[in-house]
């Protein structure tokens, strides 16, 4: 018999899992600051106690689920892979080494369900994207901050869409998420100058896009 949270079940239907955490009290950002820390949380979780994994998930879905909606650009696929990712931590909540880095670990995880999403034979994903001997540089490091208006914000949405979806996780885990570069590399499963072509090579597309659309202002 599956084990039952009053979060979510891995084996429930994805209507009851969004039953389940629309319908459950959540605690105050009071309680949830002062409580304990991430560590403590899966010790707890682990040991069995539900409202562990409780805590859990309402520190970390709302980075976990900012960070797949900008990789799959889809919001109603975005709910379904949050679910899906916090199922698949729960049963694999043992794995974890280091509890203290839980919501790094919990990236990796909605990384690889977003990635199965979007293999399913509507894109193609998983295309390796660097190129050789390209040499990262820090000059283009916040291509975000040419955002001057709304219709700016808009154009940055669009390319962020054009983006291969490994590169754009990689951008997102950069400027939604604040990881650094090594912290990049664990959850993307690449090495770190990989790491860094790939956010450069993004945030280069990006600027020239911005910087068309700069140009073009009255």
């Amino acid at each position: 018999m599956a084990e039952e949270l009053d979060i979510i079940d891995p084996a429930a239907p994805r209507s009851v899992v969004r039953a389940e955490t629309g319908t459950r009290s959540r605690p105050t950002s009071k309680q949830i600051a002062g409580g304990p820390d991430d560590a403590e949380l899966v010790r707890a979780a682990r040991e069995g106690d539900p409202e562990g994994f409780h805590l859990l998930y309402v520190r970390h879905a709302p980075p976990v689920r900012k960070f797949l909606g900008g990789v799959l650009r889809d919001s109603a696929a975005a709910d379904d892979a949050l679910q899906e990712t916090f199922a698949r931590a729960h049963r694999k909540l043992r794995a974890l080494r280091d509890g203290a880095r839980v919501r790094a670990w919990l990236l990796g995880i909605a990384r690889i369900v977003a990635l199965d999403e979007l293999g399913r034979g509507r894109r193609s994903p998983l295309a390796d994207v660097s190129g050789p001997g390209d040499e990262p540089s820090d000059a283009l490091d916040t291509p975000e901050e040419l955002l001057l208006s709304a219709e700016a914000e808009s154009v940055l949405r669009e390319q962020l869409e054009r983006l291969a979806p490994q590169r754009r996780a990689a951008l997102l885990l950069r400027i939604d998420q604040d990881l650094d570069y090594p912290e990049i590399a664990e959850v993307m499963g690449w090495a770190l100058h990989k790491v860094k072509n790939e956010i450069h090579r993004a945030r280069i597309a990006i600027r020239s896009a911005l910087l068309e659309y700069l140009g073009r202002k009255p």
